[in-house]
């Protein structure tokens, strides 16, 4: 089939009319390629079709949630007979109660767990339970980490004022002198410090916590009395079984889950140590949808998949093959690639571009051939994938790069200038 975006130019059109700017958030006309697709009809297993009907390997998995495949049959029809019975009711279901006690066996450092529903509510929930919890109101990220699209950590600043972003202090991921110096300006009113399980900011190369860093942020908070917080929601049960600092050998106090939890059903969890349980009881946070009973039993669905498939182990060796291979190819026509992070979590882009004109103009070529990589944001392999897609991928990704070797010197995407100068506004 030839690729085409007629249906989605059509869809793009009348959203412009309709949604601010046509859309927003991740998912911005402001931050994907041109001809990238936005709006799509269907999808399975490791699969998207757009409205088109072009299909991709998704690289991108939901931005993270499909970890078992699209519409897996076991955590559907999980998530649809609870639906039958009943979900969203004046009160929880047994299902909670069952996903509390699944997770808490699941991820070590935990002893209770509540629910929400976006990555955003968890984060935000760690960060209330912290203050709470100590009485104090300061809090230590790094710099340039991303927790989510309420006020007080959205990357952009718009419509956010100074008050919003109070009591914030930043350091330098994996940089255990300048995670000290930021502890120490916070003094006696330090509340928590967040980190990532890795270093996963978008633009830049990514990074594995060391041992040294993870350790010495776990003796802060103990030598403070401050809360460790770790933020899995991107990551969670993608790199481990546990929490991801679980690879570290670091227990935090908090842990704030969500996107693969229930392979793409709308939940999300904080977790927490016995220390903070009273903290956490006593803030209040709420939502309508936060006690809807199938999207627990979906998780209960994908929880039982953690423990009893090969998945983690199966997502590691597909992301190898296509790190290893896409090195090869992208080698053969006289191009480096800059892959970072775990293979199974992969930051894929063009070296020695400065601009992003070559990565953009590659992963353009790639979206026409029926691969969905991103140019500047982690990706994820799922379990659904085949050696059969990482090898079309790889077919792909040859054909993209003679493509980018006869186009000559390219310049600089202005979208993406634009959105630089949004983000320092």
């Amino acid at each position: 089939m030839t690729w085409s975006n007629s249906r989605n130019k059509v869809l793009s059109e009348r959203a412009q009319a309709v949604i601010p700017m046509g859309m927003y958030g991740h998912q911005s006309v402001m931050l994907l390629p041109d001809d990238y697709p936005q709006f799509f009809q269907r999808a399975e297993g490791a699969h998207l079709w757009d409205v088109d009907g072009n299909r991709y390997v998704d690289f991108m998995c939901g931005y993270g949630p499909n970890l078992f495949g699209y519409g897996n049959d076991v955590i559907d029809a999980a998530y649809s007979e609870r639906m039958r019975a009943g979900d969203t009711m004046t009160g929880p279901g047994e299902a909670m109660v069952e996903l509390a006690e699944a997770m808490v066996a699941q991820v070590s450092h935990a002893d209770w767990a509540m629910f929400c529903k976006n990555g955003t509510d968890a984060t935000t929930m760690a960060m209330m339970v912290a203050r709470n919890h100590t009485g104090r109101k300061t809090i230590v990220l790094a710099r340039g980490a991303y927790h989510g699209a309420a006020p007080w950590c959205t990357p952009l600043k718009k419509g956010v004022t100074p008050s919003d972003r109070a009591n914030q202090i930043f350091y330098d991921y994996n940089d255990v002198e300048s995670l000290e110096a930021a502890v120490r300006k916070a003094g006696d009113d330090l509340a928590a410090i967040f980190a990532s399980p890795i270093k996963h900011d978008t633009f830049v190369d990514q990074e594995s916590p060391t041992v040294e860093y993870a350790r010495r942020a776990r003796e802060l908070c103990d030598e403070r009395g401050a809360l460790l917080i770790v933020d899995d929601v991107r990551a969670g049960f993608r790199l481990a079984r546990d929490c991801s600092w679980s690879l570290v050998g670091v227990k935090p106090d908090l842990s704030s889950w969500g996107k693969a939890i229930a392979n793409g059903h709308p939940i999300s969890a904080l977790l927490g140590a016995d220390v903070c349980r009273m903290a956490a009881g006593t803030i209040y946070v709420t939502g309508s949808y936060w006690f809807s009973t199938a999207p627990m039993a979906a998780s209960l669905a994908t929880l039982k998949l953690i423990r009893e498939t090969d998945y983690l182990e199966r997502t590691q060796a597909l992301g190898q093959r296509l790190r290893s291979g896409l090195d090869e190819v992208a080698g053969r026509h006289g191009f480096a690639l800059r892959q970072t992070g775990p293979a199974e979590m992969p930051l894929i882009m063009v070296d020695d571009d400065p601009t992003l004109a070559k990565g953009y103009f590659w992963n353009q070529a790639l979206i026409k051939r029926g691969v969905y990589f991103h140019p500047w944001h982690n990706m994820f392999i799922c379990a659904a994938m085949t050696e059969g897609d990482i090898d079309f991928s790889l077919e792909a990704a040859d054909d993209a790069f003679k493509l980018l070797k006869a186009a000559g010197p390219l310049e600089a995407p202005t979208k993406l200038a634009f959105m630089h100068q949004m983000l320092e506004a």
